[in-house]
């Protein structure tokens, strides 16, 4: 299944929410939604110190 990028932003968007981590800039990139495809890229946004050291604590745990 390929998911559109919309899809993929709202599953990352959860995936993160069950967490506990939220990045409220998180989105689709407006400029390469424009051509579509796998070329469409996902903002991430900025984040706190906090939210930073919470997903490389996330990802770390399931790097293991």
């Amino acid at each position: 299944m390929t998911d559109t990028a919309d899809q993929a932003v709202e599953r990352l968007r959860t995936a993160l929410r069950d967490v506990g981590i939220v990045l409220p800039s998180l989105r689709v990139d407006p400029v390469t939604e424009v051509y579509g495809g796998r070329n469409t890229l996902v903002d991430l946004g900025s984040c706190n110190l906090d939210v930073a050291a919470r997903l490389a604590a996330a990802l770390g745990e399931r790097g293991e």
